[in-house]
């Protein structure tokens, strides 16, 4: 009784976490969620009203520095001076402007006609609640005549910062680019001086943001800041808020939440402990077959005891370990290019599954990238294994396509092989030079369509004889593959290819001279063959040929029949 209630309590755990797991997750995901949904909500608002304030800001500023602008411009009339002490007058009284003051230099005369003022450069004069425009005056020699200074409040320049309602917001300020305080909302800020110097991580990365953005918001702790730099003066307004106001919504949601939560999984556990005890047994068994099957142990089928959902579930476990089973065996014996459903073909035949083979004609296609060697020598090794990586992923996909069965990379070169099995060689035949031809066309459009990267011209050589099939290797280790002297006799015959050539042994070409276009015949000795060999180098099929079987015509069949593609002719 006790071991039963300690499985009861396992179980009942091993299913209420992944509920509660998922609840959380839920619930976290929509925390924030909705918690971003409020910061942009804020952050986008924010902005808007910065950028809103510093544009009226820069309008209030624009006044003074219109009038020094006019000043300059009107020093070349025959009334120039009067029209000066016209300005200065505005000036003067221009709202917002506290004091103007003229310091002459030493030696010039007063009221001297001003012909030119330079932009003005701002100055912060020391406790008190204004800022200083100054400007340089010369006459129409270029002489330095002296100084104006105008000086401005910044309650006039922040009275929309003072009067508007900010959204959930504790402060504005206005500082410097360098992070001076000008002025702020907050009363409390009076004793502070510059931006950062309490060492908040905050505000300093406020001061290394301001002088990357024009604009932006960021977040540390409780606080949000969000700043927005005017384009009149080298200021920054900033608009200072707690994390907390901005997300007292979600602080509820997340309450209820908990509250909900908690109450589902009491639910939850009490319907799981009432119907927990006939799995139990069922759950475990799968439970402990399912870690040895992850080891590659199968082992027999599961009992099924049961014809309810537990059985069903038990069958249903059954058949994915037999096909994990099969698609092991598939992968172990033939590797990862070959079609699965020309695999399965295989194997229904008593020695694809057995050590050894047979002998029995097959058709062998040996492909190999001309000139890669030197190459390979200067590039780097990523770009090389890039590049042959790219080059194989093509050809296994036509191979596969064409029922080929790919047995090994040699660097640069491909060897695969095409089995007739119960069926007469010449379609085969047919199929493989229809492959090479179509590798051949896919890596002419790759080269054309990608200057960036070296062309690889590609030699193809084709030859039909007698091998070995079957598994090569060991017991823990085999591979599906082919054997004997045509394996090497195809390997010379690929060397006599050029790039873009298919090159095909006489055996080959008569089993397709009634529909092959041959662009060159030649003789030559091939090592390891003491007669001369008669070779064909095969431009495309003029018959049609169809698809393999389970599979559309995509119509590159057509295309090679109508392609004659030319290549630049090299050596490997």
């Amino acid at each position: 009784m006790v071991r039963l209630k300690s499985l009861q309590l396992k179980l009942t755990l091993f299913l209420l976490l992944p509920v509660a797991l998922f609840l959380a997750g839920i619930g976290v995901a929509g925390y924030l969620y909705i918690r971003n949904s409020l910061f942009s909500q804020w952050q986008e608002a924010a902005i808007l009203r910065l950028e809103r304030a510093a544009h009226r800001m820069d309008m209030l500023l624009s006044g003074p520095r219109q009038w020094l602008e006019a000043l300059g411009q009107t020093g070349h009339g025959p009334r120039g001076e009067e029209t000066q002490q016209w300005i200065l007058q505005q000036l003067e009284e221009h709202p917002g402007v506290s004091r103007v003051t003229l310091h002459w230099r030493e030696g010039t005369a007063p009221r001297a006609p001003v012909a030119r003022v330079t932009p003005p450069q701002y100055f912060y004069p020391d406790g008190q609640e204004v800022v200083g425009l100054r400007s340089e005056l010369a006459d129409a020699q270029g002489r330095n005549l002296g100084q104006l200074e105008v000086l401005v409040r910044y309650d006039y320049l922040m009275q929309d910062l003072l009067t508007s309602g900010w959204m959930q917001s504790n402060m504005a300020c206005l500082v410097s680019q360098t992070g001076i305080y000008l002025a702020h909302t907050n009363p409390a800020m009076a004793s502070r001086h510059c931006l950062g110097e309490t060492q908040n991580p905050l505000e300093l990365a406020m001061r290394e943001e301001m002088q990357q953005k024009t604009s932006g918001t960021l977040m540390g702790g409780d606080w949000v800041i969000g700043f927005y730099r005017l384009h009149q003066a080298p200021w920054v307004i900033m608009l200072h808020a707690q994390a907390s106001q901005i997300l007292a919504p979600i602080y509820r949601f997340r309450n209820y939440y908990l509250a909900g939560g908690l109450t589902c999984l009491v639910v939850i556990l009490m319907l799981i402990r009432l119907g927990v005890a006939p799995m139990v047994t069922a759950i475990l068994m799968m439970s402990q077959k399912a870690a040895r099957v992850a080891t590659g142990e199968y082992g027999d089928p599961l009992p099924v005891r049961s014809q309810d959902e537990i059985g069903r579930l038990t069958r249903t476990f059954n058949q994915m370990m037999a096909g994990l089973k099969e698609r092991d065996f598939i992968r172990n014996t033939f590797g990862r290019y070959v079609d699965e459903e020309f695999a399965r073909e295989l194997l229904r035949r008593p020695e694809a599954a057995r050590l050894g083979g047979e002998k029995r004609q097959v058709v062998i296609l040996f492909s190999d990238i001309r000139g890669f060697t030197p190459l390979a020598e200067t590039l780097s090794p990523e770009a090389t294994i890039y590049l042959v990586n790219r080059h194989f992923s093509r050809m296994i996909e036509i191979i596969q396509r064409h029922r080929g069965i790919i047995v090994d990379f040699l660097g640069d070169a491909l060897l695969a092989f095409f089995d007739p099995l119960d069926r007469p060689l010449t379609p085969v035949v047919r199929q493989a030079v229809r492959c090479a031809l179509e590798m051949q066309v896919a890596q002419e459009k790759a080269n054309a369509s990608e200057p960036y990267y070296p062309a690889l011209p590609m030699g193809v050589g084709l030859h039909t004889g007698e091998v070995v099939v079957g598994n090569i290797g060991s017991e823990s280790r085999a591979k599906y593959g082919i054997m004997g002297a045509a394996v090497n006799l195809t390997h010379r015959i690929q060397g006599q290819a050029l790039g873009g050539e298919v090159a095909v042994s006489e055996a080959v070409y008569r089993h397709v001279q009634q529909e092959a276009t041959v662009k060159r015949k030649f003789q030559v000795y091939l090592k390891g063959v003491q007669e001369e060999a008669v070779l064909y180098v095969v431009e495309n099929l003029t018959a049609e040929e169809p698809p393999p079987a389970g599979e559309e015509d995509t119509g590159l069949q057509g295309l090679l029949a109508g392609a004659q593609p030319t290549f630049p002719e090299d050596s490997s």
